[in-house]
């Protein structure tokens, strides 16, 4: 169930301008609660994302209204391949997770890499795209399986353009990190991501993954010094959890340089040990590789 202002957040569409549709162009139709207050559902979302997208491209409103579902459909995918703004490519990847369309997805995804290149559409398009989800995760709109299905999908990508790299045959001043999810951590595609950047610029990268209890980090560091050490932090855990965690591992590394990221830092602060600094995007870890190189 979704108010006006909701969909307003959503699909980019002003709730002024949502209204003025409804009425002239019958575009979704507002169902009322026992309490007579206007709410919308799962599939108005989708018809307005869809439609939002089209309008955005240039195609009048007057135009899209007279299109079936299957319609709206078939004119995404015809402008799949063109150059379009961050804004729709964001809204064509939502339209495909919420559908569970993996066809619609590839066609999305595989034209901008054509054209953007794999490093610009993770920070241009597919970083907005993830801070959209959240959005979406928050309010409920999207399941367990919605987020399982799209970064299964772009994980896929990951792996693939990371086998890819062509590596520098030498690097000067070559660095080893050691790139790790806490214990109660599983999204990766932020680590994996940056293991990419790290990976192009001829570093050595020891990727642990997923959920590393903090013993086992220890013993992999001994065994395998790191010069630099990297985590992200992504779900919602308590605040002094993730403090400690840092005091913990900046004590285990006292001389070594640490890097964290993740959406944490971006909604609490967080004092941060003097070794460790914060990761706030894939340009902000590049600024830091230059530095090192």
């Amino acid at each position: 169930m979704y108010s006006i202002k909701d969909l307003e957040q959503l699909t980019g569409i002003k709730a002024h301008t949502l209204r003025i549709w409804e009425k002239r162009y019958n575009i979704v139709h507002p169902k009322r609660t026992p309490t007579n207050i206007r709410y919308y559902n799962d599939e108005d979302l989708r018809k307005l994302l869809n439609i939002s997208l089209l309008n955005r491209c240039g195609f009048k409103i007057s135009s899209i209204a007279n299109l079936d579902n299957d319609d709206l459909s078939k004119k995404i995918i015809s402008i799949s391949n063109k150059s379009l703004d961050t804004d729709s490519h964001v809204e064509g990847m939502i339209i495909a997770m919420l559908e569970l369309d993996e066809m619609k997805f590839e066609k999305l995804i595989n034209s901008l890499i054509l054209n953007l290149g794999f490093e610009n559409t993770m920070t241009k398009v597919l970083s907005p795209f993830f801070e959209k989800i959240g959005i979406l995760w928050q309010i409920g709109t999207i399941k367990a399986s919605h987020e399982h299905f799209i970064t299964n999908l772009i994980r896929q990508k990951m792996m693939v353009a990371i086998d890819g790299l062509l590596r520098p045959a030498h690097v000067a001043n070559q660095k080893t990190f050691i790139l790790y999810l806490p214990e109660t951590e599983l999204h990766e595609i932020t680590l994996l991501f940056y293991s990419y950047l790290i990976q192009k610029r001829g570093h050595k990268v020891i990727y642990l993954g997923q959920m590393v209890p903090f013993d086992d980090l220890a013993l992999i560091a001994e065994s395998h010094p790191p010069d630099i050490l990297l985590s992200v932090f992504t779900t919602s855990i308590k605040h002094n959890d993730i403090e400690s965690h840092l005091v913990k591992l900046s004590a285990l590394f006292p001389t070594k340089k640490i890097f964290v990221g993740g959406i944490q830092f971006s909604l609490h602060d967080f004092k941060l040990p003097s070794n460790v600094s914060l990761i706030k995007s894939g340009e902000s870890l590049n600024h830091e590789l230059d530095l090192i190189n």
